[in-house]
C-alpha cells in the first residue's frame, strides 16, 4: 500500500508502473517544469522553457525506470537516477559562465535546474506530495527571496562595480577621489577582455567607511562616481 498522502489518494495504481500513472506523473512535471521554464525565461536567464521541460521528464523517466529494476529486476540501487542527476549537474555546471565584467552569470539558474532534476527522480518514485512540496520551495526561494536578497544587498557597506575609465592615468584620480568620498577599495582588478578597447577597465570592491556614506544607496554613490572626468562608464556589479 502507498505511504505518499497523494499516492494514497489516487489509489495504488498510482504508485506502480502502468500508462495510467505515467500519463499523470507526465503531466505534473510538465506543469511543473513550465512554471519553472516561464520564471526563468521571464527573466532571461540561461536555461528557459524547452530545456527545463526535458530535463524534468528525463528525470521523471529516470524515477520510474529505477521503480521496474527495484521491483521486478530486484536491482538494490536506483542506478537510473543517480546516472541523470550526476549528469545533469555535470551539465548545469558548465552553464555558469563569468561575463566579460568579470561577472558570474547562471549559477541560480544551474542550481535550480539540477534541485528540478531531483524533484523530477522523486515524483517519477511515486511520491507525490514530496515533489510538489519540493517544488513549492523551490519556486518560493526563487520568488520570494529575489526582493529580500536585492534589499539586504543595497543595505550592505561593501559592493563591487564595473568601472571604465578614459584611459589608465585616470586611475590614480579616481581611487584619490573614492577616498575623499569615503570609499576603501578592497579589491582592484584590470579586465583583459577590454584590452584592446581603448579603455582602462576595471572590477572594483569598495567598503563604505565615511559615515556620510552609510545612509546613502549603492546608486547614490555610483552616480556621484559616474560624473567624474576620468570616468568614461561604472556600473553596480550583482
Amino acid at each position: 500500500m502507498p505511504t505518499d498522502l497523494i499516492a494514497n489518494a489516487l489509489g495504488s495504481w498510482s504508485s506502480e508502473v502502468n500508462i495510467a500513472s505515467t500519463a499523470l506523473k507526465t503531466a505534473l512535471i510538465v506543469v511543473m517544469a513550465v512554471v519553472l521554464g516561464c520564471e526563468r525565461s521571464r527573466n532571461r536567464h540561461a536555461a528557459g522553457l524547452r530545456t527545463l521541460i526535458v530535463l524534468s521528464i528525463g528525470s521523471m523517466f529516470a524515477g520510474i525506470g529505477d521503480i521496474y529494476f527495484i521491483t521486478v529486476l530486484n536491482v538494490g540501487f536506483p542506478i537510473l537516477s543517480a546516472a541523470v542527476i550526476i549528469g545533469i549537474s555535470i551539465i548545469t555546471a558548465n552553464t555558469i559562465i563569468f561575463s566579460s565584467k568579470n561577472q558570474i552569470m547562471g549559477l541560480t539558474t544551474s542550481v535550480g535546474g539540477w534541485t528540478m532534476s531531483i524533484i523530477s527522480a522523486i515524483l517519477g518514485f511515486g511520491l507525490y506530495t514530496a515533489a510538489l512540496i519540493g517544488f513549492a520551495a523551490l519556486m518560493v526561494g526563487l520568488l520570494a527571496f529575489s526582493k529580500m536578497e536585492t534589499y539586504i544587498k543595497n543595505k550592505s557597506n561593501h559592493f563591487e562595480v564595473h568601472l571604465e575609465l578614459n584611459s589608465r592615468s585616470g586611475l590614480q584620480d579616481f581611487i584619490a577621489t573614492a577616498r575623499e568620498f569615503g570609499l576603501k577599495i578592497d579589491n582592484l582588478e584590470i579586465n583583459p577582455a577590454y584590452a584592446n578597447s581603448g579603455l582602462s577597465v576595471y572590477t572594483v570592491k569598495f567598503t563604505v567607511t565615511g559615515k556620510n556614506l552609510r545612509k546613502k544607496s549603492h546608486s547614490d554613490i555610483i552616480e556621484a562616481l559616474s560624473v567624474l572626468d576620468c570616468v568614461y562608464h561604472i556600473e553596480k556589479l550583482g
